[in-house]
Formats: C-alpha cells, sequence, structure tokens
C-alpha cells in the first residue's frame, strides 16, 4: 500500500461525512436521505476532533488522484464506564464508521485505518475495544482479533421532548 494513513484534522469533516454516507448506503441498499444528519455529523466531528484531549479521533487514507479527498476511513470514540473484572478502568473504545470509497476498495485501507484506531487506543492503556459489524467487514475485523460476545444489543429510540 503506497498510501500513509494520517489522523484526520477538522479540515476532514466533509470528507468524513460523505464516506459515512457510502458507509450507510452499502449497509441499507440505498443512499440516505435528508441533510440535517450530515450538518449535525460534520458539527461534531469539527467540534471533537478539535479538542485537546479528544474522545473521539479517525484515521483517514487520502485519494492520491484527488488531494483533500478521502479514500477510506475509521473512526473511534472512547466511552466511560465503570470498571469491572475484565476491564478495570471502564474505559472502553468503540470503532465505528469504517468506510472505504467504491473506488478504492481492496486495497488493504480499512485494515491501515482501523490498525491505526486500535493502536491508538492502546497508547491511551484502552484495553476493551467494542464495534458493530456488517457481513462484509466481518472477515477484516476477525483478522484483527475482534470476536463476537453472548452481549446482545438493544435500543429504544425516545420521542423528543415536548
Amino acid at each position: 500500500m503506497g498510501e500513509v494513513v494520517r489522523r484526520a484534522t477538522v479540515a476532514d469533516a466533509g470528507e468524513l461525512v460523505r464516506l459515512r454516507a457510502v458507509m450507510l448506503a452499502a449497509m441499507a441498499g440505498h443512499e440516505p436521505v435528508g441533510d440535517d444528519w450530515r450538518r449535525a455529523a460534520a458539527r461534531t466531528l469539527r467540534t471533537r476532533l478539535a479538542g485537546p484531549d479528544p474522545t473521539l479521533v479517525a484515521f483517514v487514507v487520502e485519494r492520491s488522484d484527488r488531494p483533500g479527498s478521502l479514500a477510506a476511513c475509521a473512526v473511534g470514540a472512547v466511552e466511560f464506564r465503570l470498571g469491572g473484572p475484565d476491564n478495570p478502568s471502564g474505559a472502553t473504545g468503540y470503532v465505528f464508521n469504517v468506510a472505504t470509497d467504491p473506488a478504492h476498495r481492496r486495497r488493504g485501507y480499512s485494515r491501515a485505518c482501523v490498525t491505526a484506531v486500535l493502536d491508538w487506543y492502546r497508547d491511551r492503556g484502552i484495553r476493551t475495544v467494542d464495534l458493530r459489524a456488517s457481513r462484509q467487514g466481518e472477515p477484516l475485523y476477525e483478522s484483527l482479533g475482534f470476536v463476537r460476545t453472548a452481549d446482545p444489543a438493544m435500543r429504544l429510540r425516545l420521542p423528543p421532548p415536548e
């Protein structure tokens, strides 16, 4: 791989949102609708990537044919929970938004970005890392050491306040 993985900056927010749309389209089978979510995601990225001690980080590979455009990315967040026997600090990494532009797939870019996020966690002493994998992504994550857990994921969507 001739491309270099680098840490994302605030200037990458728009491209990170574009790649998020690529990922969401691949998972849902259709393009995501609306722009409100894009504006909110870009705002979140600009704020959190600029922080002095971020709890959100992204690593990217730029497209060599179009400076300023991204070929791939992976985002990681740090969540803090109460510690337990398997994770005394309670700090847990969460990998998400792993996406590669369709024209740049099968070149190892997602692997390089996820590996950079995992290294970032290791440097901070974070020992537990979670993610949710699509069927297409499972082989990559398994090759990096991720295993299925017995914990079922559940979700509740609360209505907005009146």
